[in-house]
């Protein structure tokens, strides 16, 4: 479906999520376990396939994530071509997380690709909040991101933020007023805690969830989470994916356990729905430049050099 970012037709998105349980280092056969995913989609073709974090190598990799960290263009190339595998000839958009070289810095990123002819890069995302605490170790081995920027796509202007990205809440903040109208949040979160309640659910799903709800309905936008799932060196994945619409409703969720493949129709019109009934984010954009005035600030100074750099 070709058209212009402005047009009507561009407001609906025919959504997959992609929950998928890969092996641990094994990129290969991950990749190819992904090919038989778009097959099956190849029955009813997505608008736009989002995957989680670490998609195709595992998560919990520490040394062994530079042997199975692709450049960008690789990475692109490789979910272009299993996507064709599908036999499908009209053009789909991906987005997923990966492990990424470049040119001998590593970042966990996350990539947003058009595939028709052959795929066009539209971004890539470089986790800005590495944990390294608790299990994580991801600072040891890894660079930090050192920006947040919004993209245009067929549907609109969107971000991207990378699992531990979205829990500082300044992230969703930052993509709203800069004009994202829908966050694509890859992840790779382990369980938990238990809640006291009927379902038993675990407490950082019931988290992860509230968290969601709450930037979604702040700043009235659309947020695609895909969750990792499985089970890697003793700690379990919590999937959950799940779409949230700008009013903070979950439209739909995925279980905690096991892949699966999460759609749903998306129409980006409610977004102004959802901000002319409720406008947070119009009162902040007004408040803004007087919050960022604020002497108390701990914000650096900028230093200009003899060249006016």
């Amino acid at each position: 479906m070709e058209t212009d970012p402005q047009s009507p037709q561009a407001r609906i998105c025919d959504l997959a999520i992609v929950q998928v349980k890969p092996r641990k280092g094994d990129y290969a056969r991950n990749l190819a376990d992904i090919a038989d995913v778009f097959t099956q989609l190849a029955a009813d073709p997505p608008d736009l396939i989002v995957l989680p974090e670490s998609a195709l190598s595992g998560y919990f990799l520490e040394g062994a994530v530079y042997d199975l960290a692709r450049t960008a263009s690789e990475f692109a190339a490789d979910l272009a071509a299993a996507w064709k595998k599908s036999g499908v000839p009209e053009r789909v958009d991906i987005a997923a997380g990966f492990y990424e070289n470049d040119a001998g810095t590593y970042y966990n990123s996350a990539i947003y690709v058009e595939v028709s002819e052959r795929p066009r890069i539209l971004h890539v995302h470089r986790k800005m909040f590495l944990p390294t605490y608790g299990v994580f170790d991801e600072e040891r081995f890894l660079s930090r991101g050192r920006k947040l920027s919004v993209f245009e796509t067929r549907f609109g202007p969107m971000a991207m933020l990378i699992c531990e990205d979205i829990w500082h809440s300044i992230m969703p903040t930052i993509a709203a007023i800069k004009g994202a109208r829908c966050l694509i949040v890859p992840s790779a979160a382990p369980g938990r805690g238990i809640e006291a309640h009927e379902e038993n659910e675990l407490e950082s799903v019931t988290v992860w969830r509230s968290l969601l709800r709450n930037a979604a309905s702040e700043h009235g936008i659309f947020l695609f989470y895909a969750g990792l799932t499985g089970f890697e060196g003793g700690k379990g994945m919590t999937g959950s994916s799940c779409v949230v619409n700008p009013r903070g409703e979950v439209v739909v969720q995925a279980p905690p356990l096991g892949p699966c493949i999460l759609r749903a129709r998306v129409d980006f019109k409610e977004v102004d729905i959802a901000r002319a009934s409720l406008p947070l984010l119009g009162d902040l954009s007004a408040a803004l430049p007087d919050l960022l005035l604020d002497e108390e600030l701990p914000l650096p100074t900028r230093t200009i050099d003899a060249a006016g750099h």
